[in-house]
């Protein structure tokens, strides 16, 4: 039980590439959009912000439904029609000739709102032991499908437009229908998660949690700030620094490949050195910097080479924190519900983002959309300057079967005399044990001893 089996190794790839596609159309206008509206019949700064981020709103509003939809109707079928959503709001936008058309079609992009269904048949296909390894390797995806995007988006604009782009997305949907169909395997029975799906009754009590709401204000603010940053971040370029826009990719290439290199060591020390509050803190601090820069240093190139590495450095390592710091502040059996909470924040973030950083764009410039950004993590730091220090737990599953009320509490006496385990909840009616354990110490072979498979 140490390793994937070939069959979850197929599912985690397939269901990740899914998702990846899915992100790279929705990625790929930011480098380029600002400067692809200027045609736009109706166009206006704000309306140009709501277009890039008005895909965030819908996806936030959508996607805890879409996931409890999909235990009653069924994983595959939920994301085949949020594909087809996403593909048709791709072609609205590529056929619209007015920014209100764009506008629409962005938000129908967004209603497909399918990461809580991937997410949760993830977890139908994989053992409970290598939840985290799954939920890891979509989140690389993710995080490469946006550097991608940002690179080949400028390089897909000269070559077929931003219409292009659009039908290009609504293509990567379909063949995300024929990836699922084809190669994701179907689950011999779908169960109801815990760790990746929301349990509506514990809303409240998540909500009411101090330290999860500062990480929702913390990913809400960090998506605010990069949409509208790239609401302006195309004309800063073009118009201020003297780059002509077919050859923006050769300042997003290198500063994202040098940032995800230097994001490294600030991950590793985080976790391994236990430093976890003051490498948060201190990227808090550098997104701060990098938009301060910003509004000095619009006009210069190097100025905005120097703030975009500062600022991607802080931004993937605090996108890499964020979801850890979580799993390690929720409680075991309430992850699902706090993630489900964290990613609407998300998503809420890039449309408020992209709305106001048009708005302000409009009324006062360039420069105030940055100072914005600035003023947003002057708050966030105040904010995680206050948190506590984060418990070095990670959350751990383990499938013990169909245990009654009473079997299930002498069981978790029993389990929590394991070396690791520092807390435990069982819950009889999915038969599965939700733990918060130290990785350093765990006795994993005691663990195990308490697993069953019965898919």
């Amino acid at each position: 039980m140490d390793a994937m089996t070939p069959h979850e190794k197929k599912a985690v790839s397939s269901l990740a590439s899914i998702y990846a596609l899915r992100m790279l159309g929705l990625f790929m206008i930011l480098p380029v959009f600002a400067l692809y509206a200027e045609q736009l019949e109706g166009m206006t700064p704000f309306l140009v912000g709501l277009a890039i981020g008005i895909y965030g709103l819908t996806q936030a509003i959508l996607q805890i439904p879409f996931g409890m939809l999909s235990d009653r109707l069924g994983r595959k079928p939920m994301i085949i029609l949020g594909l087809l959503i996403f593909a048709v709001g791709s072609v609205v936008a590529a056929m619209s000739d007015s920014i209100y058309g764009v506008i629409l079609g962005r938000a129908i992009q967004g209603a497909g709102a399918i990461a809580a269904v991937i997410m949760a048949l993830t977890s139908d296909l994989t053992r409970e032991e290598h939840r985290l390894k799954a939920m890891a390797v979509i989140g690389m995806s993710i995080g490469m499908s946006f550097a991608f995007a940002l690179v080949a988006g400028p390089l897909l604009d000269q070559w077929i437009g931003v219409d292009g782009i659009f039908w290009l997305t609504a293509v990567m949907a379909i063949l995300g229908i024929v990836v699922l169909m084809s190669i994701v395997p179907t689950p011999a029975k779908s169960r109801f998660h815990r760790d990746t799906e929301p349990v509506p009754a514990l809303f409240k009590s998540v909500l009411k949690d101090r330290q999860l709401l500062r990480l929702d204000f913390g990913i809400l603010v960090l998506h605010m700030m990069l949409t509208a940053t790239f609401v302006v971040m195309p004309l800063a370029l073009r118009d201020f620094a003297g780059l002509a826009a077919a050859d923006h990719w050769y300042v997003y290439f290198p500063v994202l490949v040098i940032a995800l290199g230097l994001m490294v060591p600030f991950i590793i020390i985080a976790e391994k050195k236990r430093k976890m509050k003051q490498v948060f803190v201190g990227a808090i601090a550098g997104l701060i910097v990098a938009e301060l820069l910003l509004v000095f240093a619009y006009q210069n190139l190097y100025g905005i080479v120097a703030a975009l590495l500062i600022f991607f450095v802080a931004f993937n390592t605090l996108e890499a924190s964020l979801p850890s710091l979580v799993s390690k502040t929720v409680k075991p059996d309430r992850k699902g519900t706090a993630m489900g909470i964290y990613s609407s924040s998300q998503f809420f973030g890039a449309f408020i983002g992209g709305a106001l950083g048009g708005w302000l764009h409009g009324e006062f410039g360039i420069e105030a959309v940055f100072m914005m950004s600035a003023s947003l993590a002057v708050l966030w730091f105040i904010a995680a300057m206050t948190m506590q220090n984060p418990s070095y737990l990670t959350s751990y599953m383990v499938r013990v079967g169909d245990v009654d009320e009473q079997r299930a509490r002498v069981m978790e006496a029993k389990m929590a005399t394991i070396t690791g385990v520092t807390e435990i909840y069982i819950v009889p009616e999915t038969g599965v044990a939700y733990l918060k354990v130290d990785l350093h110490g765990l006795d994993r072979e005691a663990l195990l001893k308490f697993a069953v498979d019965d898919a």
